[in-house]
């Protein structure tokens, strides 16, 4: 049975908020529909909201400021929209707290198939609050007791180490700066240099993967940062 999901469109184009409705309400999704970010913050505010598609370009509050107000106190998915097909406006979509980046024009079968996958890896059986991670039936990280396994064997990480570990897996897929992996992993109260996180990330491949070389848990997205592969 499909979770009954509600998806906030903030887009001030109507044609194109129209067809991601359209699209959204196909696959069962209720949806609610704003033209600016007041409207999106209220609406935000007021309803349960399971994701949100975020156009970057709106009246009154960009959706950049907007997203900023919203992780300040919530994790929802946040899909950015944008006609910024640039490598810096990228980085900075995620470093602000985005989860993924679309650029227009785009397909709605591909934004729907994000949108789903979005979903599922935030509330998969309430996947944030389960206590264990497993990946491939070999890899299995436990959240509780701090500890990491491969094949039944017990794989001896630092904290740090663990805490990026499960700041990927617990969001495969999701592509993080180096930034956003401090903050999100480390605190922000984390005083090391962000290139740290390139000797964490060297140092976890070591110890999970088969092949460091040929890493198929941790993959590097050339010019952004880091994925886990679900």
């Amino acid at each position: 049975m499909k979770e009954n999901h509600t998806i906030l469109i903030v887009e001030d184009e109507k044609n194109i908020s129209d067809v991601i409705k359209a699209y959204m309400e196909k696959e069962g999704y209720n949806t609610f529909v704003a033209f600016d970010g007041e409207k999106a913050m209220e609406i935000f505010k007021e309803e349960d909201i399971s994701l949100i598609l975020l156009d970057l370009m709106i009246p009154k509050i960009s959706g950049e400021e907007l997203c900023s107000i919203i992780r300040n106190t919530s994790e929802v998915p946040i899909i950015m929209l944008t006609a910024k097909s640039d490598e810096n406006s990228k980085i900075e979509g995620l470093d602000i707290g985005a989860d993924d980046y679309v650029v227009k024009p785009f397909s709605p079968r591909e934004l729907v198939s994000r949108v789903k996958a979005l979903l599922r890896r935030t509330y998969r059986d309430n996947a944030i609050l389960a206590e264990k991670i497993i990946f491939n039936g070999n890899l299995e990280i436990d959240k509780k007791k701090f500890l990491v396994e491969k094949n039944g064997n017990i794989i001896d990480l630092t904290t740090n180490e663990f805490k990026v570990l499960l700041a990927l897996a617990s969001n495969p897929e999701i592509v993080f700066t180096r930034e956003k992996l401090i903050q999100n992993a480390l605190g922000l109260g984390y005083e090391g240099f962000d290139r740290t996180i390139d000797t964490y990330i060297k140092n976890i491949r070591q110890k999970i993967e088969d092949d460091p070389k040929l890493p198929k848990y941790i993959i590097t997205v050339y010019g952004v940062g880091y994925k886990f592969l679900d």
